[in-house]
């Protein structure tokens, strides 16, 4: 489908511009080559190649090819206003018009493509700048803020975090007809920012890194059916890959690994995770207090910074306390009890993976589960098909019927299958205050978005004035290592002194010069 659409794309190309081709001198069947076209095209309007690599990559080039039409225009010259507009307005097609109906169309290839105006520079730089950050956005590095408590203590709710893409390999968008940086919702009008056709396959960029187990994790969330993140609606609404919501958990498992949760802690292949000195597990937690010492004492006297829900009789549910703060807790004497919040081995939760009562799990007791791995083949089985059901038919696109007994796999009886991606396993840090896999599943590779690196912004709305409210200690953070996070914030600030300070000595230095 992919390839007709493209070959259908440069058969139009060449019957809109053909003629532009024979004016500027250059053969007829050069306008008909796919990639060298447009690498003729460039040269004709006197633009760098490297403009084909932004015409190519999805998303950076629907603010490239408006700025080709324009300056093709110009190049033939057709250089008011109005033919800039009339150009935008018809899609390009009025390219296509003066192709065959346009009088007196010279080429000029003497044309000084630098702008004539301060207007036209500024807009210029402008678009530049918009192409620029599109292209950093899209392939490079997206910032995030953290809306959520499930990574507590290692990211926090009104953390402002850089996620990179390089990390694990950018993903190409799927989605090419969308609002360069804008996810699934236009701001404001709260309507949709893309057209779910066309869709390009899924095609990923070599990264720097396999996914670890400890690794934190952006990707698009799977069972995402809602129209807007965050917003409550009763309309179901399938959304492309790349435009399901965003999560960030904790990669707790990786292919191949063998899981299973024993009241509320994880074992990998049979022992316990070994998780990175920066994460801290919390539990959910019932504590009774004094009738003088209340939630808002405990908030400060232990930097509890998850949401806590008082109860009756002096009762406290604290979503999320590590055990440091429990083995703390436990000596106040304000504190009456302290209890542990776990669901019972064997207890079926219906709201658990795979949402099935041959599987009695429930998110402290969870498995034995085997993570999929690209390339490897299970038995299928009716008892085990529950849990690999979505991932055939929506993550690997198969049908999958059972009939008379038998399971039918694209029509075909199957007896077994072999996964086509690697898939993973993420859970937050917050245990009882997450939806993580737990809730829907696997994480297909294709949905994985990037890596959290860099924390440059903290807010923290709980704080009294707005003095206290930046979290300081955490700006300019690294989210990944070891020990003690450590800001670089006033690194940042001498190096923008320093770069200042170069720009106004070479300033200098270029002004005394003979």
């Amino acid at each position: 489908m992919l390839i007709g659409f493209l070959l259908l794309f440069q058969l139009f190309y060449f019957l809109s511009t053909w003629k532009l081709y024979t004016l500027s001198g250059r053969k007829i069947w050069e306008a008909a080559i796919p990639v060298y076209s447009l690498l003729v095209l460039l040269r004709l309007i006197r633009r760098p190649w490297w403009w084909l690599i932004l015409l190519v990559l999805p998303v950076v080039n629907l603010l490239m090819i408006p700025a080709v039409w324009i300056e093709t225009l110009r190049s033939f010259g057709k250089t008011s206003r109005t033919d800039a507009l009339i150009c935008l307005l018809s899609l390009g097609g009025y390219i296509a018009y003066l192709n065959y109906f346009g009088k007196d169309l010279t080429h000029r290839p003497e044309r000084d493509p630098n702008p004539k105006s301060a207007l036209g520079d500024w807009v210029s730089s402008l678009v530049f700048a918009i192409v620029l950050a599109s292209l950093v956005h899209t392939y490079f590095m997206q910032p995030y803020v953290i809306p959520t408590s499930s990574l507590e203590k290692t990211l926090l709710v009104g953390d402002f975090v850089l996620v990179s893409k390089f990390h694990f390999g950018a993903r190409a968008p799927m989605t090419p007809l969308a609002l360069p940086m804008m996810h699934d919702t236009i701001p404001l009008l709260k309507i949709r920012s893309y057209l779910n056709q066309p869709q390009l396959p899924y095609f990923r960029l070599p990264g720097l890194q396999q996914i670890k187990k400890n690794d934190i994790i952006v990707y698009n969330w799977p069972a995402d059916t809602v129209q807007q993140f965050f917003t409550h609606t009763d309309r179901i609404i399938k959304k492309p890959v790349d435009k399901k919501s965003n999560y960030v958990k904790r990669c707790v498992a990786t292919p191949g690994d063998t899981l299973e949760i024993k009241n509320g802690y994880v074992y990998i292949n049979g022992r316990p995770l070994q998780l990175s000195d920066r994460a801290k597990p919390q539990y959910a937690y019932l504590a009774k207090t004094r009738r003088s010492f209340g939630p808002k004492e405990l908030y400060r006297k232990y930097g509890i910074t998850d949401r806590y829900y008082p109860l009756r009789n002096n009762g406290i549910y604290f979503p999320g306390l590590t055990e440091v703060m429990v083995a703390k807790m436990k000596k106040d004497p304000d504190i009456l009890s302290l209890e542990k919040k776990l669901e019972p081995a064997g207890e079926f939760d219906p709201g658990t993976f795979p949402h099935h009562e041959n599987f009695a799990w429930n998110g402290d007791n969870f498995g034995p589960l085997v993570i999929p791995k690209k390339g490897t083949t299970i038995r299928l089985t009716k008892s085990n098909l529950p849990l690999y059901k979505r991932l055939i038919t929506v993550y690997e696109g198969k049908t999958l019927a059972q009939k008379e007994g038998e399971i039918l796999i694209n029509d075909q009886p199957a007896d077994s299958y072999t996964f086509s991606q690697n898939y993973y396993w993420g859970m937050g840090d917050n245990r009882h205050n997450s939806e993580d896999s737990r809730s829907w599943g696997f994480i297909p590779h294709d949905h994985i978005v990037g890596k959290p690196v860099f924390i440059w912004f903290s807010f923290d709305t709980h704080a009294q004035n707005l003095f206290e409210k930046i979290r300081w200690k955490r700006l300019f953070t690294t989210v990944g290592g070891s020990g003690k996070p450590v800001s670089y914030l006033w690194w940042f600030i001498g190096l923008l002194a320093a770069i200042r300070l170069g720009q106004h000595l070479w300033k200098g230095r270029k002004t005394t010069m003979p």
